[in-house]
């Protein structure tokens, strides 16, 4: 028992460290933002070991870029700050941890070798990731951002802002992570590798 959670922690570890070096792999976007890969290892963790290796997973990173410097931080006050960061970091990360919910199906799918089962629950997962860290995206955009949206209107600035780079971010994770998972099931089962 105590093994198991040792390898836990130390899976955990190693997928936050991938995250945050594929997060430094991509390009950026005209307008900020980038294009990174570094959902997978959030949903790959999620989907072999559950929602909260997930979370903590993508908490981990958030702490990751921050720690090394490689966090924008808006220019407000200290609290404001502290707010941003919170949320475009740790929770934006962190929330992409949610696609867990989708091990389920998907191992049933695995089980019954219904790929067409399995492609779904990855792109649902996929997706459930995606969206939730746009939706941290979008509302530091609207709280913290809106002076770039100039005389538009703010709302509106950021959703379309974000969007720019998080609909890459989602195809290019869903096509990498559903031709992994259905590739090479064995990635998901803890006690394989």
């Amino acid at each position: 028992m105590r093994n198991q959670r040792v390898l836990l922690l130390v899976e955990i570890a190693i997928f936050a460290a991938l995250g945050y070096v594929l997060d430094l792999i991509g390009f950026g976007m005209p307008q900020g933002g980038s294009v990174t890969f570094v959902l997978v290892p959030v949903i790959l963790i999620a989907f072999r070991r559950g929602v909260v290796a997930g979370l903590v997973t993508g908490f981990l990173i958030g702490l990751l870029q921050v720690a090394t410097g490689n966090a924008y931080f808006a220019p407000l006050s200290f609290i404001f700050v502290v707010l941003q960061v919170g949320i475009d970091y740790f929770i934006a990360f962190m929330v992409a941890g949610f696609a867990g919910f989708f091990r389920p199906a998907f191992m049933k799918a695995l089980e019954n070798k219904d790929t067409k089962k399995m492609i779904t629950a990855v792109i649902a997962g996929t997706f459930v990731a995606a969206f939730l860290r746009y939706l941290a995206h979008v509302t530091s955009g609207i709280l913290f951002f809106s002076e770039y949206a100039g005389d538009q209107n703010p709302i509106l600035y950021s959703v379309i802002y974000n969007s720019t780079y998080m609909i890459p971010v989602f195809l290019v994770a869903a096509f990498i992570c559903t031709v992994l998972f259905v590739k090479a099931p064995r990635l998901l089962l803890p006690n394989r590798v």
